[in-house]
């Protein structure tokens, strides 16, 4: 048994290493015969995002990027491990967003104060708008994709309604730009200075720690077990005693917390302020990276690095004499080899898993009949 154990050990591992393989030589191939049929030469284009996204001030911006992305894709991966579609998470982060900068261009206190008030209210805001459509789904059986949708709406309505001179916001900028009230220096966090390449965000030790944090509750928790569990089967988690209705509800408001920290980098780092140009679709954004990196604390970074990477080099390649749509398709040939690819392996890694546990087991069998033909 611990020569078969080994064996699929390896086998596992090879898997492994093949299904990212496989996806990257994939998008490759396609990306090159994409840019081929406009024209222009792949290698060049390759050659030109390797050198502008290696430079000092693109590794900065990719870090920054990456802090806001990185969020996005945590969030929508607790509500994958459940087996729950958060497409609400675009709208949880951008009303949470909005809330915690009006909170934060009225506080006066100083800024450890401020600051930890700012984040709770953006984490607070984010699990009560999630909340609602957890409830509807356990209390009336609701998909969580139509009410997360129906949500966005609302909040993008609210946040518009809001956001006007007289309600919520103020004229800024000799009354070209309508913002929430400016947050007061005291509630900036703190960035690191790294010259001529820029200012690196501090939000980004926040997101290490959240996805600290994630590894831990989901892996080594009792509580990270139960919903793992409903995720996978909520029939069999429930003949075990967890509370499914409770798990649905509990890890959409997780998801919500999670993604009220989605704009604080940008609000906190950045702009200090909520305005109309506040970044939108992020949400979005997060529901990618969560399958690039298959749920996963490092596969989430990996992808929000990628995603970075790919955003800063290829909006840089339209200064080239590229088509600006590169990127978009670019991005969208990633996901589907990396979904693809992961599917492939997994089913020809279960297929040859049981083909080697039944050949083991056949060979277990075989070996008492042939002692007693000896005898």
């Amino acid at each position: 048994m611990n020569k078969l154990t080994s064996r699929i050990d390896k086998e596992r591992l090879f898997l492994g290493i093949a299904a990212p393989l496989l996806a990257i030589v994939t998008a490759l191939v396609i990306t090159t015969l994409v840019i081929l049929a406009t024209g222009k030469n792949p290698g060049d284009a390759f050659s030109d995002m390797v050198t502008y996204g290696s430079a000092s001030d693109s590794q900065v911006y990719i870090l920054n990027k990456a802090t806001t992305y990185y969020l996005a894709g945590v969030a929508v991966a607790i509500g994958f491990r459940m087996n729950l579609f958060n497409i609400g998470v675009d709208g949880q982060y951008r009303l949470a967003a909005f809330v915690a900068a009006v909170l934060g261009g009225a506080l006066t206190v100083p800024g450890w104060i401020a600051i930890p008030l700012i984040i709770a209210c953006a984490m607070a805001t984010g699990a009560l708008w999630a909340a609602i459509a957890g409830i509807l789904k356990v209390t009336r059986g609701v998909s969580e994709v139509i009410s997360t949708i129906m949500l966005n709406s609302i909040a993008t309505a609210i946040i518009a309604y809001l956001l006007q001179p007289g309600k919520l916001a103020e004229l800024q900028e000799g009354g070209t730009v309508v913002s929430t009230k400016p947050l007061p220096s005291a509630s900036y966090f703190f960035s690191i200075d790294t010259g001529p390449a820029g200012l690196l965000w501090g939000f980004i030790f926040i997101a290490v720690i959240v996805g600290v944090a994630y590894w831990f509750v989901l892996g080594r928790t009792r509580f990270g077990f139960d919903l793992r569990t409903v995720g996978q089967s909520d029939s069999a988690a429930a003949a075990s005693g967890v509370g499914v209705k409770k798990m649905i509800a509990t890890s959409m408001i997780i998801s919500g917390a999670v993604a009220g920290l989605i704009g604080m980098p940008t609000l906190l780092n950045d702009s200090h302020q909520f305005s109309n140009d506040f970044p939108a679709g992020i949400g979005f954004t997060g529901i990618a990276i969560a399958l690039l990196g298959r749920n996963s604390p490092i596969g989430i970074a990996l992808g929000a690095l990628l995603w970075g990477f790919l955003e800063r080099t290829t909006n840089h390649l339209e200064f080239q004499g590229y088509d600006k749509e590169i990127l978009g398709v670019i991005q969208g040939v990633i996901v589907l080899c990396v979904v693809i690819a992961y599917e492939v392996v997994r089913r020809y890694g279960l297929k040859r898993q049981q083909q080697r546990v039944g050949a083991e087991l056949a060979a277990q069998a075989a070996a008492p009949m042939k002692k007693q033909e000896v005898a």
